[in-house]
Order: structure tokens, then sequence, then C-alpha cells
């Protein structure tokens, strides 16, 4: 471990101190927001500092043992300085490796909900039956992860097909989980309807919002304008003849929102109200971080086939997620909601760089 490191783990511990004291502070006890806000803090830098002082220590332990073992002169006994001062040095080295990625910054959308936006791209029909598969695929991991998959508002052209659709995907750390799923899908493969066996190929896009509750985005009911509007499609009698149908307009960014899935208007609504508080804090957010390119057109690009983030070629049964070189050969498994082996892959890809900036500063 570097001087720098060691430099920020003692500022660390010494923050830690003052954090505790505070909470003890009678004053604050009495404050139950400045005591959360403490309590948060403490809980956040506690496992770190746990361990820089469980590895301060290990040092001061090991440099006691190696000079016992350089001072013995029984053979028995050195040896048995030895022994221990090679599990000391395997302590050391095992409390060095954790503490690093523990100094990596924490999103603090890790533990949000997320707003899920998958759009057919360049392809035409086959882009549409892509988009179909990849919900699907999404679907089914947010199963595996017991996650819950509120769709919003869904365009279907048939045989599965789907031009966009929106959901919501709520549970236990969704958005630290899907946050690198945004971005352009390219499929290759024989579509149904090719009668000469041409691999054709076709894009997505698919969108990752972080869920914004009505703290992180305030809308003011004179910002907006609500329409509401008969419902198309299936969905027994009511729908098309009910005004259940609503369309949010935030007239300041001039963003549109629909939302039709549900027989209630006060549901359309709400489940509107959540994608238009998602947008309009994800615009906030590229305000706030141009630097790591977190708007939503960096997301998704136009939904051309060069813009690509991962291909699925069905001919040679492959995934290959191009930001970090993966190629895997069980395209069915992964469709089939088994993205853990990607997800984990990205995320370790991600800390890694988060890491070597943060050492570097």
């Amino acid at each position: 471990m570097d001087g720098i490191t060691f430099q920020k783990l003692r500022e660390i511990e010494a923050r830690f101190a003052e954090v505790e004291a505070g909470m003890s502070n009678p004053a604050v006890a009495q404050d139950p927001a400045a005591y959360q806000k403490l309590a948060r803090e403490a809980k956040e830098t506690s496992p770190i500092v746990e361990r820089y002082r469980a590895y301060k220590d290990a040092l001061q332990e090991l440099a006691k043992v190696q000079e016992m073992a350089r001072a013995e002169t029984d053979p028995e006994l050195r040896e048995m300085a030895h022994e221990e001062v090679r599990a000391l040095e395997a302590k050391c080295s095992a409390l060095d490796a954790e503490i690093p990625p523990l100094l990596i910054p924490r999103d603090p959308n890790d533990d949000k909900n997320v707003l899920l936006e998958i759009r057919a791209g360049t392809g035409g029909d086959e882009a549409a039956l892509f988009a179909g598969d990849v919900f699907r695929m999404y679907q089914r991991y947010a199963e595996r992860q017991g996650w819950k998959v509120d769709v919003v508002s869904i365009n279907r052209s048939g045989q599965g097909a789907v031009k966009e659709v929106i959901a919501m995907v709520e549970g236990d750390r969704v958005y630290s989980k899907l946050r690198f799923e945004s971005g352009v899908h390219r499929v290759q493969r024989v579509p149904a309807t090719e009668a000469s066996g041409r691999i054709h190929t076709s894009a997505i896009t698919v969108a990752v919002l972080p869920e914004a509750e009505e703290v992180d985005v305030k809308v003011d009911a004179k910002d907006i304008r609500i329409d509401t509007f008969c419902s198309s499609g299936p969905g027994g009698q009511s729908v098309n003849t009910t005004y259940s149908a609503v369309r949010i307009t935030h007239l300041p960014t001039n963003t549109v929102v629909s939302c039709q899935d549900e027989k209630s208007q006060i549901k359309n609504r709400e489940k509107a109200m959540k994608v238009l508080r998602a947008r309009l804090y994800e615009m906030a957010l590229a305000e706030q971080q141009k630097a790591i390119a977190s708007d939503r057109k960096s997301q998704v690009g136009s939904g051309d086939r060069s813009e690509k983030i991962r291909t699925y070629n069905f001919q040679q049964a492959r995934v290959t997620d191009h930001r970090i070189g993966l190629t895997l050969h069980r395209l069915q498994e992964i469709l089939d909601g088994d993205l853990g082996e990607i997800v984990s892959s990205l995320i370790a890809h991600n800390q890694a760089a988060k890491l070597k900036a943060t050492t570097a500063a």
C-alpha cells in the first residue's frame, strides 16, 4: 500500500472519529436529521476504518514477530516464529487487497429502482422482434434477482415484436446491476421471414434511468400540462371507451410522457409522473456529470448499427460485450436471463477504473 493511500486512510479515520463524537453530542441527538446524516456517514466509512485498523495492528504484530524470529536462537522456536510471520504476512496481504476497493466512491443511485426503456432501432421488423427478446431477457433476469417489473407503456407490433417498451424495475440494488446495460445492442441472425437464409444485422437501444423520488426532483403543478385520452389496443371493453390514458407535458423542458397501460386514470398518472421525474432527474445529472457522459443521448446514441456496446450472434451462439472484450458462447442461456457473468464483469471493470482514478488523485 503506497503513501497516498495511507494518507487517505488516516484522513478517513480522523473523520470517522469526528462523526462518532458528533453522534455522541446531546444537541445532535435531539436533531433527527443531523443524527441520521452522521449515522449514514459512519455506516459508509466504518468498514474502511475497521480494516485499516486491523491492517495497522497486523503490521505492528508482524514487526514484533519478525524481530523475535531474528533474535531467537532455538531452532524449533525460530521455526515457530517464522510460521507466525508467514501467517501474519498472509493476513496483511489479504487486508491490503480488501482496502482499496472500499475507497472507490459509491454511486448514490446504486440502491435506486430504475426506469428501463427499450426501443427498436435500425432493422425494421427484425429490430422490433429483437427488442421483444431483450425485454423478455431482462424480465427473466429480474425474476432471478427477485425484482418486480411493472410495464408503464408498450407498443407491440405482433409476433412478440416490440417497437418500444418502458418499464419500472423495482428491487434490491437494481440500478447498480443494470446501469451498464444502457446503449445499443446489436443482433446478427437470419430473420424468420428471410427465405434465402441471409444473416441480417439489426439494432435496438436500451436506456437505464435511476428512479427519482419527489425529494430528488420537484415538479411544480404550474409547469405541467395533463391531457387524458382513450387508450388504444387490447385490454377489455372499458379501455377504448374511457379517458383512462394520460399524457403529461413538462412545459419548461418540453418533455412528454404518456401512459395507458392501466385501466385507471389515477394509476396511469402515477406511472407517468414516475417516468417524468426519472427523465428530469437524468437531465439534472447530465448537467452535473458531463465529464462522465451520463446524459440520455450518450446512453442510447442514434440507434445505428455502428454504435454498439454488445452483439448477439445467433449463428455462433455468441454474445460479445465490446466495452470489456468479453465473449460468451451461450447465447440462449443469456437470453433466458442468465446475465450474472456479464453484469459482474462490467461492475468489476468499472470498479477497477474507479480505483485507478482514486489512487491516482
